[in-house]
């Protein structure tokens, strides 16, 4: 949502040169293809520490068979690899502490905020845009997040990352990729550029009234979307002074969720002042990123429709830095920065202590991707307890996405995305920031 760049399409003529790389193309897309089934073999891991639920008490000395890609069984004490059955293979973590793979469900897997980002505008292709998406999802893969929740990037290439991703092509975390719908001049709109510019990189689905906002979410779906996003206020990163405040008036947003829900879809809302978000929680949005300035009204919206919270603690705090010690951001963004971010932690626990449920996220691509994990710090430095923020991350998250039945936890038949770290994050959250093994889909990525 912060870098964006110019149309540039090239024509290849097909000379015997081409078409031989395009042949070792193809073999190295089939060989990617080839690698992913050959995990299809047993394999017997040993845990010292399991945690396969979070929420309830870990035990200790397990083992988790995996076969094809999916939890086979988890039993009690170290199986041997051989009597489950001659081909199974061994992976030790008798060592660690193990757990179900992390979800963060905020990213932005196209961009990292910093002072290059108005050049990048103008001078990256899609191509370059696409190449760094493909870095920044290897990043937070080997980070021990194995699921994310892109919440706006340039629809066409993400949603090939997506299913790259899910090919096997490309070495990432699976994606729920989300399109944007955006009034005219809100936060999701294209700012801070000349007007032939603003003219050219303007969102294709800006809506103004209720009526135009159903036909652009019906549009956004039909092109690929796996979810919607709105912004019912203003926002810290917009170059411009409008503010915070609410933006898509209730009529907008009723027609925008009503439409999307009914086309099987969810909703996610950026909101920071007090009277967007209810307006976005009256609507039944299905979460609300950042939440800076809920109220008592707030709380009881939240209870009443189930709604996650998902906190970008470590977006505030990323923004109030680059604010106070770097000199890129305009002087509305910052003086948005140092306001909103610095009372984005206390909001949060007034939240989490009322009861609100939280779904962990980060809005990475604010701050630098691989660093997710620490949300989870500053989740734990406004009160939250260490079983909390791993649920928030794990069965939470699995919920907010609808993917319970595959997702968030270690038992039978569920989707092999597990980690694994050297101390246990129960007792120490910022184990976290130091993951050793991950395994997604039955495929091992980063090994001890």
């Amino acid at each position: 949502m912060f870098t964006h760049s110019l149309l540039n399409h090239h024509k290849h003529s097909f000379k015997p040169t081409n078409i031989r790389r395009s042949v070792s193309l193809v073999s190295l897309l089939l060989s990617g293809v080839m690698a992913q089934s050959a995990f299809a073999a047993t394999q017997v891991i040993h845990a010292g520490e399991l945690l396969a639920i979070p929420g309830k008490s870990p035990l200790t000395q397990q083992t988790i068979v995996v076969k094809d890609g999916k939890i086979l069984d988890v039993r009690e004490g170290y199986i041997s690899a051989n009597s489950i059955t001659k081909d199974a293979k061994l992976i030790d973590l008798s060592n660690s502490f193990v757990m179900p793979g992390l979800m963060d469900m905020h990213v932005h897997l196209q961009m990292e905020l910093g002072p290059d980002n108005t050049k990048d505008t103008v001078k990256l292709s899609d191509a370059d845009i696409a190449m760094k998406s493909v870095h920044y999802a290897k990043t937070t893969l080997l980070a021990g997040f194995t699921t994310v929740r892109d919440l706006l990037s340039e629809s066409e290439q993400m949603y090939a990352l997506r299913d790259g991703v899910e090919k096997g092509w490309i070495e990432g975390p699976r994606i729920i990729a989300a399109a944007g719908i955006s009034i005219t001049g809100g936060h999701l709109d294209a700012d801070g550029m000349a007007p032939d510019l603003l003219a050219m990189k303007s969102p294709k689905t800006l809506c103004d009234g209720p009526y135009e906002c159903r036909k652009m979410t019906r549009h956004a779906i039909k092109y690929g979307a796996d979810a919607i996003k709105v912004a019912s206020t203003g926002g810290v990163l917009s170059d411009t002074n409008t503010g915070t405040g609410q933006q898509m008036t209730d009529l907008e947003l009723k027609e925008i969720v009503q439409t999307a829900h009914d086309l099987g879809r969810k909703v996610a809302s950026h909101a920071h002042a007090t009277a967007g978000i209810n307006a976005a929680l009256r609507a039944g949005v299905d979460s609300i990123e950042h939440g800076s300035y809920a109220d008592d009204e707030t709380i009881k919206l939240f209870k009443q429709t189930g709604a996650y919270l998902v906190p970008t603690l470590l977006a505030g705090a990323t923004v109030v830095d680059m604010a106070e010690t770097s000199d890129f951001m305009s002087k509305p963004i910052k003086a948005k920065a140092i306001r909103v971010g610095a009372d984005m932690l206390a909001n949060f626990e007034k939240s989490y202590k009322a009861g609100v449920k939280i779904a962990f996220g980060t809005d990475s691509g604010v701050s630098k991707h691989g660093i997710n994990a620490q949300e989870a710090v500053l989740m734990h430095q406004a009160g939250m307890s260490n079983s909390d923020i791993l649920q928030s991350a794990t069965v939470n998250a699995a919920d907010l996405i609808d993917m319970s039945d595959k997702l968030g936890t270690i038992e039978t038949g569920k989707f092999a995305d597990i980690i694994a770290t050297k101390k246990s994050p129960l007792k120490d959250i910022s184990a976290l920031l130091s993951v050793s093994f991950v395994m997604k889909d039955g495929k091992v990525y980063k090994d001890l």
